[in-house]
C-alpha cells in the first residue's frame, strides 16, 4: 500500500529549507565538540557538572532530590567499593536495577572507573537472561533487590559474582537469597570515595566503548549495541542546541533506563545543560499528568504508543501544565494531532533511529507526520535506497549498484559507515558478539568497497525532503499483486470506535501468492467488537488489496518492555483456531461483515485451513 494519505501531515505549513539547515548546522557543530581521540568520558562529564552546577537538582524521585555535588560524591563511594571488589578499567559490570537513583548512581560509578556498563532487562530469567549475562562477557553483575526473583529464578547463571544493592526506597526490603552477594553492601560501608579516579581512567579515549545496550528484541534473542562515551555524549550536546535545554528545564522520565531511548536521549540531554529529570519507577497513565504538573516538566520523552495511551484518559490539563517540547518517535499524524488539539501547542521533536544505528533522522519543523527531514543530502551520511518488497531485495542498477529513491518511492533507510579515525560521527559500532556485525552491513552499495549500516526500515519522503516511516523490513507483505503496510494499515483502523490497538500482520494462506492480512485488535474494556460495523469501516477507508482477511481479537497486546508490539508468534499461529484459542473472524463479502471464524465458511469463501509453519 504505497498512498500517501495515511501518513500526510494534518496540519502543517511548510518550512524554508534555508531555516532548517540553520538548524542543522548547530547541530552539526555540537556533534564535533568532542574528538575521537579525547581523553573525555561520561565521568569526566558528571564531574564536571557536578563542579558547575553543584547545588542543582539532577534527580527527583518519590519525594527525594539529589543534587548534582550530591550524586557525584554517591558515584564516588560506589565506584570505591567497585574497585575495592576488583573492577577494572576495561571490565564490563552488568546492571539489572529498575527506573530508581542507584541506577545512574551504579552506572556513572563504573564510568568513573573507566570500566563499561552492560544495562540488562530487568524483566528477563531463565535463558534470556542467561543469554544477556555471556554476551556482555560481564565480570560480575548488581542486582537491585527488586530484580533478584529472576536471578533465583535462573537455574544456570554464569559463574561470575552477583552483588545485591538493596531497595533504599522501601522500608521492607525482600529476604536476601543466598545466591546474591551482599559483599557490595559491604565494601559500601567502608569505602571512602577518595580515589583517583582520573588517574585509573588514563588512556580511555572517548571513542571507547561505554555502554552496552540491548536492542529490544521484539524477533529472537536480544543483541547488545556498544555505546561509545563519544556518542553518547554527543546525542546529548546535538539534542541540548536542538530543544535549546537550560539548566531550569525539567525532563520527565518513564521509559525503562535499560534501554537506548531513556538512557541516551533523556539523561545525555539534561546533563548536558545541567537540567533536572523526574524519574518515574514505571509508566503510569494516572499519575503521568499530576506528576508532569506538580514537578513543572517542561520536556517530555515519549513513544507513540505512550501518547496514545494518554489520550483515552480523561484529562483537564490544558493550560495547567508547563510542557514545552517533547522527544521521541512513533507518532502517528492522528496521535499526534490529538495530542496537540488535547494539550496545547508544544514542540515535537519526532525522530527516526535505533540503538545501534550510525545515522539518524529528527523533524526539527513540528511537521506533522515526518520523522525527519534532509535539507542537504551532501551533508549527512543517511541515504535510502530502493527495496523491492516482493524479492525482499534491494533493487541494483546495470553495474550492480544501488538506487537512491525517488520522492514517493519506499526504500530501506541506511548509513554511510565513516572510517576516518580522525571523525566521530557516522561510525558503527556494533555489538558486543562482532560476528553479528556483518549482518548489518551493506558492502559494494554505489562504489566498490564502500560500506552502509543496514538499518531494516522502509521510509519514504516527499518533494519537501520530510521522511515518513513505512514498516519494517518482512512486515510489508505483497496480496493481490499489491505491496501492503502493516503500519499504514494499522494507523487506519486505529479509529475505529472502541479499538484500543490494532497490530497488523501478514499470514500465509495455502495456494494463495503473497500473505492475507489479518489484524490482531484489542477493545477498550466494555466494548464489544461489532464485526457488522467494523466491515463497513474497512470497506470505507481501506483498498481492496489492505482490508484484513482475518481478525483475532486479544485482551492484551503481545509487547515488548519498551512498548514495541511483537508479531512473530502471531504469524506462526495465523488463523488457526486450536493455535491461538482466541476470538477469531474472517470477512464474508456475503455476509458484509466479519463473521466468527468457522472451517466450512472458510472453504465456502476458497481459502484452505491454516498451516504452520516452523
Amino acid at each position: 500500500m504505497t498512498s500517501n494519505s495515511s501518513s500526510a501531515p494534518l496540519i502543517a505549513s511548510v518550512v524554508p529549507l534555508a531555516q532548517t539547515q540553520q538548524k542543522m548546522d548547530l547541530r552539526s557543530r555540537a556533534a564535533m565538540k568532542i574528538s575521537p581521540h579525547d581523553e573525555y568520558t561520561l565521568a569526566d562529564r558528571v564531574e564536571h557538572m557536578a563542579s558547575l552546577h553543584a547545588n542543582r537538582p539532577f534527580i527527583i524521585y518519590a519525594g527525594q532530590t539529589i543534587q548534582y555535588a550530591e550524586l557525584n560524591q554517591c558515584a564516588a563511594q560506589m565506584a570505591a567499593a567497585l574497585h575495592q571488589l576488583g573492577i577494572q578499567p576495561g571490565d564490563t559490570v552488568a546492571l539489572a536495577i529498575e527506573n530508581r537513583p542507584e541506577f545512574f548512581i551504579t552506572w556513572f560509578a563504573i564510568a568513573k572507573l573507566g570500566a563499561i556498563t552492560a544495562f540488562l532487562n530487568t524483566h528477563v530469567q531463565g535463558n534470556a537472561l542467561h543469554h544477556a549475562i555471556v554476551s556482555t562477557q560481564a565480570k560480575a553483575v548488581i542486582v537491585g533487590a527488586e530484580c533478584q526473583a529472576q536471578f533465583v529464578a535462573t537455574e544456570a547463571l554464569p559463574d561470575i559474582p552477583y552483588w545485591y544493592l538493596p531497595e533504599t526506597q522501601l522500608e521492607d526490603s525482600p529476604q536476601r537469597e543466598e545466591r546474591l552477594s551482599d559483599a557490595l553492601f559491604e565494601a559500601l560501608s567502608t569505602a571512602t570515595g577518595d580515589l583517583d579516579f582520573q588517574a585509573l581512567r588514563k588512556g580511555i579515549k572517548a571513542s571507547d566503548p561505554m555502554l552496552l545496550i540491548f536492542t529490544s528484541g521484539t524477533t529472537g534473542l536480544p543483541k547488545a549495541a556498544i555505546y561509545s562515551h563519544l556518542r553518547w555524549l554527543c546525542s546529548g550536546d546535538v539534542m541540548e542546541v536542538t530543544i535549546e535545554a537550560k539548566p531550569d528545564d525539567v525532563f520527565y522520565c518513564c521509559l525503562p533506563l535499560y534501554h537506548g531511548a531513556a538512557a541516551t536521549s533523556v539523561t545525555s540531554t539534561a546533563l548536558a545543560a545541567g537540567a533536572s529529570i523526574v524519574l518515574r519507577r514505571k509508566f503510569s497513565v494516572s499519575q503521568f499528568w499530576r506528576e508532569v504538573i506538580a514537578h513543572k516538566v517542561t520536556v517530555l520523552q515519549y513513544i507513540g504508543e505512550i501518547c496514545r495511551y494518554l489520550l483515552t484518559q480523561p484529562a483537564q490539563v490544558r493550560g495547567q501544565h508547563h510542557l514545552r517540547a517533547m522527544m521521541g518517535a512513533g507518532l502517528t499524524p492522528k496521535i499526534w494531532q490529538q495530542w496537540l488539539d488535547s494539550f496545547g501547542q508544544l514542540d515535537v521533536y519526532e525522530g527516526w533511529g535505533s540503538t545501534e544505528a550510525n545515522t539518524n533522522l529528527i523533524n526539527l519543523d513540528n511537521y506533522i507526520g515526518a520523522c525527519g527531514r534532509v535539507p542537504d543530502w551532501q551533508r549527512t551520511n543517511f541515504r535510502l535506497l530502493k527495496f523491492d518488497v516482493e524479492r525482499n531485495t534491494h533493487v541494483r542498477d546495470e553495474n550492480g549498484f544501488c538506487v537512491l529513491c525517488e520522492p514517493g518511492e519506499i526504500g530501506e533507510a541506511v548509513g554511510f559507515i565513516v572510517q576516518d579515525p580522525d571523525i566521530g560521527v557516522g561510525k558503527f559500532e556494533g555489538y558486543s558478539n562482532p560476528a553479528e556485525n556483518e549482518k548489518k552491513i551493506l558492502r559494494d552499495v554505489f562504489v566498490k568497497g564502500d560500506a552502509y549500516w543496514s538499518s531494516g526500515d522502509l521510509l519514504r519522503y516527499d518533494d519537501e525532503r520530510y521522511f515518513y516511516f513505512v514498516d519494517r523490513i518482512g512486515d510489508t507483505f505483497r496480496w493481490k499483486s499489491e505491496n501492503v503496510s502493516t503500519q499504514e494499515v494499522a494507523a487506519i483502523l486505529a479509529p475505529f470506535p472502541g479499538v484500543e490497538l490494532v497490530n497488523v500482520y501478514g499470514v500465509l494462506v495455502p495456494e494463495h501468492e503473497g500473505r492475507a492480512g489479518m489484524a490482531n485488535i484489542v477493545m477498550q474494556p466494555g466494548q464489544p467488537f461489532d464485526g457488522n460495523a467494523f466491515y463497513e469501516y474497512v470497506e470505507t477507508h481501506l483498498p481492496h488489496y489492505a482490508r484484513p482477511l482475518f481478525v483475532r481479537l486479544s485482551s492484551q497486546a503481545d509487547m515488548t518492555s519498551t512498548f514495541k508490539l511483537r508479531k512473530v508468534d502471531l504469524q506462526k499461529q495465523g488463523y488457526c483456531p486450536k493455535l491461538c484459542q482466541e476470538p477469531l473472524f474472517i470477512k464474508s463479502d456475503n455476509h458484509a461483515q466479519y463473521v466468527p471464524f468457522d472451517e466450512d465458511l472458510l472453504a465456502q469463501l476458497g481459502y484452505r485451513p491454516f498451516q504452520p509453519v516452523e
